[in-house]
């Protein structure tokens, strides 16, 4: 009833590990982004810092999926749940686009 095993192949370690014992860190400062200049007029009559703001809304700790921001337009102010955004639009969960270039300002809403 008793059944024998395969033994299992061990290979020979005939050497001296010395694995991970140094380590090269080549950035003495944190990492600094750069925005790129292109050449398309459309980014560039956004200011450089709305698009800084809208990269920290969705590199804050407190975004998941979505969230509820306070858009400052040129003309009015809006509460929009944002999503998303690529180059040109911010993508709302009610899947509008609303243009960057007509965003003055944008901010988290506070929780009621």
């Amino acid at each position: 009833m008793e059944k024998k095993l395969p033994g299992v192949f061990v290979n020979k370690i005939d050497k001296k590990i010395e694995n991970n014992k140094s380590v090269y860190y080549g950035l003495k400062d944190e990492p600094k982004i750069v925005e790129k200049e292109t050449s398309n007029e459309k980014k560039r009559s956004v200011p450089l810092n709305i698009r800084q703001k809208i990269k920290r809304v969705f590199q804050s700790e407190h975004y998941i999926y979505k969230m509820d921001v306070v858009l400052t337009m040129k003309d009015k102010k809006i509460n929009k749940r944002i999503v998303g955004y690529n180059e040109n639009d911010l993508i709302t969960f009610e899947n509008e686009l609303i243009p960057i270039s007509e965003i003055l300002d944008i901010e988290i809403q506070k929780e009621k």
